[in-house]
């Protein structure tokens, strides 16, 4: 376990803070990701983490993960914390990753292979990190995110995925009209309806579920 820890700047407090907003976010090609299991399942990606950050007093809950040396790790105090967490009682671990440039629809349609949920214009990061988490217990490897959806890499979105979305490729902005007709080419689509349909049953490996707006 590290027991030495770097002190923030001030500059990098503010430049932490902002990554709560989208924009900040595709600016500085960073994200914040935060809580044990989080942090747990990104050690476990290939995702760049850039830097560590822990608040000391809540070692109790984050003591057992091992954290890479070759990787900065700063240590906040409660109030700084409060500026860039998301948990109102925080476990007191997070991390600072670097953004993957997302693949294109038409390069990833080339090389994939498995089933993949498509979301229409998921507007709550919630919801999309619940769908996430949900989407790799069932074996879904991808997500396909309309247009007009949030961004997956909302603090919320990846709090409530809880890792899952370091596990799957993400493709981001889709033109859902424009994409259907292609999807259909390479998957056996499924629709969802809350009125009527059919009970579960096994699907063709090549599989896209569609799933809408909250």
């Amino acid at each position: 376990m590290r027991n030495e820890f770097l002190t923030p700047s001030q500059m990098q407090l503010k430049k932490w803070a902002r990554l709560d907003d989208g924009k900040a976010r595709l600016e500085e090609g960073l994200f914040l990701a935060e809580g044990v299991k989080v942090v747990e399942e990104l050690l476990k990606s290939d995702w760049s983490i850039k830097a560590l950050i822990v608040m000391p007093d809540k070692i109790k809950f984050w003591q057992k993960l091992s954290l890479p040396v070759d990787i900065p790790a700063y240590r906040l105090t409660r109030s700084q914390w409060e500026k860039i967490g998301q948990d109102r009682e925080p476990e007191g671990i997070m991390a600072l990753v670097e953004m993957k440039k997302a693949p294109t629809f038409s390069s990833w349609l080339t090389k994939h292979s498995g089933p993949v949920l498509i979301l229409h214009e998921i507007n709550n990061p919630l919801n999309l990190g619940a769908l996430a988490r949900s989407a790799q217990w069932f074996g879904f490897n991808s997500i396909i995110l309309s247009a007009n959806s949030v961004d997956f890499t909302n603090p919320k979105a990846i709090r409530a995925s809880m890792g899952s979305l370091f596990h799957l490729t993400m493709i981001p902005e889709v033109d859902l009209i424009e994409a259907l007709p292609e999807i259909r080419k390479h998957f056996f689509v499924i629709g969802s309806d809350v009125h009527q349909g059919t009970p579960p049953h096994p699907v063709q490996k090549n599989a896209a579920l569609i799933l809408g707006n909250e």
